[in-house]
């Protein structure tokens, strides 16, 4: 935001922001326990009427995932070229530009690999739940495995950008064991947290996921997780992970379903 109007109140330099009259926005004074939702790309500014305690939110989705590593490549090199100056008297350099990415920017690469994981684990985790708990041979058209197929092709794709600029090269202490995380009470909160948004979303009628064989229950029948790609420790790894998964789905579905042509997608040479 280096380049953009810093108060829209304020006089406006002209000539450095032309055609800033012609600017339209939309006004609105936010009370107590009051939520305003802000579009991504969308330019805000606030104005404190007394003391104020706001909280704030950055909404992930499988549309805006893309943007978000933008801004995060963009921040990182940012960063980095601030402190170029040191690099050869630096220790770790890499080290310190993403200590520096994330006191910025909220988060640094390890950390939204992490979440990018997680989020696609939990995504194949609800799509194998939907298949197992659907007689219906054509539930692969229910717009909640639409938009699951929709999740992991948006979450593979930012991974294969993260691979192709080495986002996590030197980073040795990444190691994401994910037979452990399906014993993760934090990660069966994600599981059970994004199907009730979801069911929200599409109006199905909500369930209670409060034990754990409810949901994770009969996930080794598919064999997700093998001892090939049960520990990820790089981009490629989720690659790999994802691709396996997918195929092993693909074998259960009904091959006359339109979720096929997304969840193959992952797979194309296209998409490497």
């Amino acid at each position: 935001m280096k380049s953009s109007v810093y108060n829209i109140c304020e006089d406006v330099n002209e000539a450095k922001f032309p055609g800033f009259k012609k600017a339209v926005w939309l006004e609105c004074i936010q009370e107590q326990d009051e939520i305003i939702f802000v579009p991504s790309g969308w330019y805000h500014q606030v104005h404190n009427l007394e003391d104020t305690i706001s909280i704030n939110h950055n909404w992930f989705n499988a549309y805006n995932l893309s943007w978000v590593w933008d801004l995060l490549l963009k921040d990182y090199n940012e960063a980095k070229e601030y402190i170029e100056d040191v690099r050869d008297i630096c220790d770790d350099f890499e080290g310190l530009c993403q200590r520096n990415l994330a006191a910025n920017t909220g988060m640094n690469f390890c950390d939204f690999f992490i979440f990018i994981a997680c989020f696609s684990f939990a995504n194949l985790v609800q799509l194998y739940h939907l298949h197992r708990v659907n007689e219906n041979p054509s539930w692969c058209l229910f717009p909640k495995a639409q938009h699951l197929a929709l999740n992991l092709l948006s979450a593979q794709k930012i991974v294969l950008k993260m691979k192709t600029v080495d986002a996590l090269a030197g980073d040795h202490a990444l190691l994401l064991d994910l037979r452990k995380m399906m014993d993760d009470s934090k990660f069966l909160e994600l599981c059970s947290g994004l199907d009730r948004t979801y069911r929200g979303i599409h109006k199905e009628q909500q369930q209670n996921y409060d034990k754990k064989e409810t949901l994770m229950d009969g996930l080794g029948d598919l064999d997700f997780i093998v001892k090939s790609c049960s520990q990820i420790y790089a981009p490629e790894d989720l690659v790999s992970f994802i691709d396996s998964a997918v195929k092993k789905l693909s074998r259960a579905f009904n091959r006359e379903s339109p979720l096929l042509p997304e969840l193959d997608e992952l797979r194309s040479p296209d998409a490497q």
